[in-house]
């Protein structure tokens, strides 16, 4: 639907008798641009340090769990109507706390969220200077992300941009 409106607006903005100047249109692709910078390659490695870290926390309370469970079941016959309920709720409340901690470090706007934000950030914004950039240098009215969800089925490279893009950042690699 809204790629329907997108062209819709974009046919009407084209079709206007008035418009004397063509629009120019560009994209990049920001997943060859990322993977060319060294600062992305370096917030990836310590995303994978503090995501590995936190899956060990996490994977720890469960295997704790199921050792709780197991010896659960190992002394169930011997335990009395009370001790059960209590033995029961101590893993209740063991995985409900667990499932919590996993939902605050890996749920939406979760640890491991905000730290990829928090790593990203900067990166996002010196590539997004950079393409507002060469847009004015080369009057553009919109470039789009070949890497992002809209999903582009034919793509002419005289209007590939990206080179110039890394050529902004300093990354002069010229794309095979």
């Amino acid at each position: 639907m809204k790629y329907l409106i997108f062209f819709v607006v974009l046919a009407f903005v084209s079709l206007k008798p008035h418009n004397s100047q063509a629009q120019k249109f560009g994209y990049i692709d920001t997943e060859y641009i990322t993977s060319k910078m060294p600062e992305y390659k370096t917030a990836q490695v310590e995303m994978d340090k503090f995501s590995e870290k936190w899956v060990k926390d996490v994977q720890a309370k469960y295997t704790e769990i199921d050792k709780l469970k197991q010896q659960y079941q190992a002394e169930e016959i011997l335990l009395t109507d009370d001790m059960k309920r209590e033995r029961q709720k101590a893993i209740t409340d063991k995985e409900q706390t667990t499932q919590e901690l996993n939902n605050k470090v890996f749920g939406f706007e979760g640890q491991l969220f905000q730290k990829k934000k928090e790593l990203m950030k900067p990166i996002q914004d010196e590539i997004y200077r950079i393409v507002e950039k060469v847009a004015r240098q080369k009057q553009l009215m919109f470039i789009f992300d070949k890497s992002a969800d809209m999903t582009m089925i034919y793509t002419d490279p005289r209007h590939d941009y990206t080179d110039y893009v890394l050529e902004g950042l300093g990354l002069d690699d010229k794309k095979k």
